[in-house]
Order: C-alpha cells, then sequence, then structure tokens
C-alpha cells in the first residue's frame, strides 16, 4: 500500500484525532465527512485496534510496509513493544525536523529532508525514513539557512519538546534521547497497535 498523499483533515475527520497533532482539524466539524458522518456507530474490537493503527500510520506519513517493518524492529529491542514501536517512529528525520520547528508538518518536512536541505553529523541525508541515532546532531545546510519558509517556520516555534536540544545560532539541533512515553500522542493506546498485529 502506497503512502497516502490526500486530504490530511478529511483522515483526521474520519478518525476522529489530529493527525496533525495541532487539533484544527477537528476545531468545526469533530465528526467524520460525509452525509452520515454524525451517525453513531459502536466500534468492533477489531475496529478499534485497526483505528488506532491508522491514527499512527496517518501522524507519522508511513506506509503499511514501513510501519509493519518498524513494528517488527521494536519487538526485538528490550522494553515494551508498542512504546519502542512509537519511539522508533520519533527518530525518523522527517519528524525530528518536524518536531524541531524547521517544517510545519510532517509532510513540509519529508519535502524538505527530500530536497537535501539537512545534515546529520555533518553528512547530507536526503532519505526522510533515516532513523537518528542518539546524540546524533541535525543541521541545516548553509545554502539553506536562508530559506523564507524555514525561517517563518522557525518564528512560529512556540515550544520544542525537551528530547530535542535546538542551537538557534547554528541551525542545528541535537537528538538527546528517546522521548518518554508522557511527552508525544498522549492520546494514543499503543497496546490495540499490538494487538492489532497478534491478533
Amino acid at each position: 500500500m502506497a503512502r497516502y498523499t490526500g486530504p490530511q483533515w478529511k483522515i483526521s475527520r474520519r478518525l476522529k484525532f489530529s493527525t496533525l497533532e495541532s487539533g484544527k482539524e477537528l476545531g468545526k466539524r469533530p465528526y467524520p465527512p460525509g452525509q452520515h458522518g454524525q451517525r453513531r456507530t459502536k466500534l468492533s474490537e477489531y475496529a478499534m485496534q485497526l483505528q488506532e493503527k491508522q491514527k499512527v500510520r496517518f501522524t507519522y506519513g508511513v506506509n503499511e510496509r514501513q510501519f509493519k517493518k518498524t513494528f517488527d524492529e521494536a519487538n526485538k529491542m528490550e522494553g515494551r513493544h508498542g512504546e519502542n514501536f512509537l519511539f522508533l517512529l520519533e527518530s525518523r528525520l522527517d519528524n525530528l525536523v518536524f518536531r524541531s520547528g524547521f517544517a510545519k508538518t510532517r509532510r513540509q518536512a519529508r519535502q524538505l529532508v527530500n530536497h537535501g536541505h539537512f545534515l546529520v553529523n555533518g553528512k547530507k541525508v536526503d532519505i526522510p525514513s533515516y532513523r537518528v541515532k542518539v546524540g546524533s546532531t541535525v543541521s541545516l545546510k548553509e545554502a539553506s539557512q536562508k530559506l523564507g519558509l524555514i525561517q517563518d517556520n522557525l518564528e512560529n516555534v512556540v515550544e520544542r519538546l525537551e528530547f530535542i536540544n535546538f542551537d538557534a545560532d547554528k541551525s542545528a539541533f541535537t537528538f538527546t534521547r528517546f522521548p518518554e512515553r508522557s511527552e508525544i500522542l498522549s492520546d494514543i493506546k499503543e497496546n490495540l497497535i499490538v494487538e492489532y498485529y497478534n491478533r
């Protein structure tokens, strides 16, 4: 299954979950799109598991094959499977570029990475799914530092999560540690995703 590139707001309304993490999609109409969107339907256990999986998949903009591969990798790590899975998704380069404030959305971050605007530990990386290791430094290329889009995004940052140490003078950030579970996607029940794949 290919990566979804359609309207993000429609997906958020269908899932009743802000995949952009801004909450704007659900502000005016917090119900699914379409003429039957406001009907109340009781979800089966499988439907709830699938919905939880889709919330996370669309939030990080990952296709089904990548998603399952990351899930399997998380199973080989020590600790809780579901939490490790979210931590691996958080360590993707496009996600960290978004979290640091260089991009307004993960889609925009993906595009900036694809266009080769970022260096990881001094080396150009243009693969959005690249997994950044803890302790690595991600910096904006010198030639890209005057891009109006990026400057506007940085000026509008309200706050950053604590596992990102941002250096405004160098237009760079360090991925200092994996996030704590309480820092990311607090509305997600990752145990349902584990149940979905283990059914």
